[in-house]
C-alpha cells in the first residue's frame, strides 16, 4: 500500500500554547487519516512568521518557504480553521494568498505544483458561516490545483447565538465523527490512487 503523507495548516488566531478547538478539530481527523495508513503532521500557521505576499518567498524573516516545503512534501492539505464574523480566519486566508504563488510553478509535465494532491478542510465555531467558508476554500484550493474529494470536509458550529466552543464539548458530537471518518477515508483513497496516477501532462 502507498503511503501518504498529510500536513494540517491550523488557522486559528492562537499561538502555542493556547488551546484551540481547530487544532482540536485536525487532530481528530489526524487521527482518523490514521487509521488508513496516512502520517499526519500539526503546523500551527500563527506560531512562524507568515509574511502577506502572492510569492513563494518574501523576503527575510519569511517562514512560509519552511511551511510551504512540508505541503510540498505531503499528499494530503488539511486547512482547519475558526470561524470570525462569519468567514474563515485572517491566517487561513493568507494561506490561501501564499498558495496563490504555486500556479506560476510546474513540473515537467506542464502540471502546476500542486497537482495530485488532496486538500480537505475543516470549520469550527460558535456562530454560522462552515459552508460559505468551505465554499471559499474549495473554490481557492481547486484553483491552485489541489483536489477535492466527496465529502472532503467537516464541521462544528454551536447552535444560533450560542457560546460554547468545540473545545468545551464533553465529547465528540456523532454527527461529526460520522463525517470525519467519512473524509478521511475519501480524502485516503483519493490521494492514494492519484500518488499512483496523476493527472496528465500537457
Amino acid at each position: 500500500m502507498t503511503e501518504l503523507n498529510a500536513v494540517a495548516l491550523v488557522c486559528t488566531l492562537k499561538k502555542s500554547p493556547a488551546e484551540s478547538s481547530s487544532d482540536l478539530i485536525a487532530r481528530q481527523i489526524l487521527d482518523q487519516l490514521a487509521a488508513h495508513d496516512v502520517t499526519g503532521e500539526i503546523i500551527r500557521v500563527v506560531d512562524h512568521e507568515v509574511h502577506p505576499g502572492v510569492s513563494d518567498d518574501e523576503g527575510t524573516g519569511d517562514q512560509w518557504p519552511l511551511i510551504r516545503a512540508e505541503i510540498l512534501a505531503s499528499e494530503i492539505l488539511l486547512v482547519a480553521t475558526p470561524t470570525w464574523v462569519g468567514h474563515m480566519s485572517s491566517i487561513a486566508q493568507r494561506v490561501l494568498e501564499r498558495l496563490d504563488a504555486e500556479l506560476s510553478h510546474t513540473d515537467d509535465s506542464g502540471r502546476p505544483a500542486m497537482t495530485g494532491k488532496v486538500a480537505i478542510a475543516a470549520v469550527v465555531g460558535n456562530e454560522d458561516g462552515a459552508h460559505k467558508i468551505v465554499a471559499d476554500l474549495f473554490q481557492g484550493l481547486d484553483d491552485i490545483g489541489f483536489t477535492i474529494p466527496a465529502q472532503g470536509c467537516t464541521y462544528w458550529n454551536d447552535h444560533a447565538m450560542g457560546s460554547t466552543d468545540y473545545l468545551d464539548l464533553d465529547e465528540q458530537p456523532e454527527a461529526v465523527a460520522r463525517t470525519t471518518a467519512t473524509l478521511a477515508r475519501n480524502t485516503a483513497h483519493l490521494a492514494r490512487l492519484l500518488s499512483e496516477h496523476n493527472y496528465p501532462g500537457q
